[in-house]
């Protein structure tokens, strides 16, 4: 159970260049800048995000890959901080040294994106609406501008033009890291050399806005929301905590549950049908995660990265073909097959439109009842795959 309960929280954890190699030991860095305009026009100054580094910047300055973090995660993408560290960054599986993301061939960049749900986690630097807006003194609650993929992209850039770095040997990422995956190729298209889009999709259809709003119901539905106007005061916890609920739930699969919980109880002498108190053991281990986790999060974020996924399509132009034109990296797209979330379908029309328009695709299927989920936890059965593609 220990190792089942860890899977589930793997999805809600789920200047100069660095000269040393990767040997495991990972430090948080920060990047700022005095001032970024977002795609809608609105300037936000001061702003800071994180970023790790793992490998060596080669005298060219391109073997720089780029990881993008998913939606409830952040950058810690591989290694640890301390050699007594519980359990490494979320990709640890495939980057390091000798791994299929060789850290003593590539220099691998993975950043923390604005408007990042873990604010109260230590180890993670943002801007978004829990920030002090420099002109008022307060934070910025709903008043913070909305960002999109594209802006969470020009902040990863200004970062690597901070670092010297003008080429990416590839982009990759998790779930809403694959989808900033695509918006890299198709904003940057002279600088993306490849991108992995695991789990991804290369625009939100109607279904995935849906299922957005509905995660994103009980933050609002929450009295102590209270407009965004919470902070200084008592927070959302509740409906934060039923999101993020929602959200660890839907990014599993049916076969997994069945497998990992059945129908037990949570505990053995507390029938469910004896009392509205007794839960079955799946609904107490949901219950106890999402809990821990709204602790370390802010629930405005959550609603700022729920706009940003609903407003994307690859591009950000009329449709989804039109912005994939824009694309001329290799793309090696890793669904799981079953991903209950950003299903393997999306993936495969994506193949079928580049190949419609003459670009190089490779498909490849992560099996498995993980679900979402597996493109983090089971990304080891990807590895070959992704190291052949690295290398061509």
């Amino acid at each position: 159970m220990n190792r089942l309960v860890g899977c589930l929280t793997a999805l809600l954890l789920l200047a100069t260049a660095p000269t040393w190699a990767y040997d495991g030991i990972v430090e948080k860095k920060t990047f700022s800048i005095a001032a970024y305009t977002t795609v809608g026009g609105t300037t936000i100054k001061n702003v800071r995000v994180g970023y790790e580094t793992y490998g060596t910047l080669n005298a060219g300055k391109d073997n720089v890959i780029l990881v993008a973090h998913f939606y409830s995660g952040n950058s810690h993408a591989a290694g640890r901080y301390t050699e007594t560290d519980p359990t490494p960054g979320y990709w640890d599986a495939v980057i390091g040294s000798g791994k299929p993301v060789d850290t003593d061939r590539f220099l691998v960049v993975s950043s923390d994106t604005l408007v990042n749900l873990n604010v109260k986690d230590p180890k993670t630097i943002t801007t978004g609406p829990a920030s002090i807006n420099p002109d008022t003194g307060r934070p910025y609650g709903m008043s913070f501008p909305i960002v999109t993929m594209r802006d969470f992209v020009n902040v990863q850039k200004a970062l690597l033009d901070s670092l010297g770095v003008k080429k990416l040997h590839a982009v990759m990422g998790a779930s809403m890291g694959a989808i900033q995956s695509f918006e890299w190729a198709a904003a940057y298209p002279d600088v993306v050399e490849r991108i992995v889009p695991v789990i991804g999709a290369a625009e939100l259809n109607a279904y995935g806005i849906g299922w957005l709003n509905v995660w994103a119901a009980p933050i609002m539905l929450d009295p102590r929301w209270k407009g965004g106007d919470y902070y200084g005061k008592e927070e959302p916890v509740e409906g934060l905590a039923l999101a993020l609920k929602t959200v660890t739930l839907h990014a599993r699969h049916y076969g997994w549950a069945s497998s990992a919980f059945g129908r037990k109880w949570a505990a053995a002498d507390r029938d469910p049908a004896k009392s509205w108190d007794n839960k079955f053991a799946i609904e107490e281990t949901l219950d106890k995660i999402a809990l821990a986790r709204a602790r370390v999060s802010d629930a405005n974020s959550f609603l700022y990265l729920a706009k940003a996924n609903q407003l994307f399509v690859t591009g950000h132009r009329g449709s989804l073909e039109e912005g994939l034109r824009d694309v001329r990296a290799k793309v090696l797209l890793v669904p799981a097959k079953s991903d209950l979330l950003l299903f393997p379908d999306y993936s495969r029309q994506v193949a079928e439109i580049l190949k419609k328009q003459g670009k190089p695709v490779q498909y490849f299927e992560i099996e498995g009842e993980g679900g979402h989920l597996d493109g983090v936890v089971s990304i080891a059965k990807a590895g070959e795959v992704i190291r052949k593609f690295l290398s061509e």
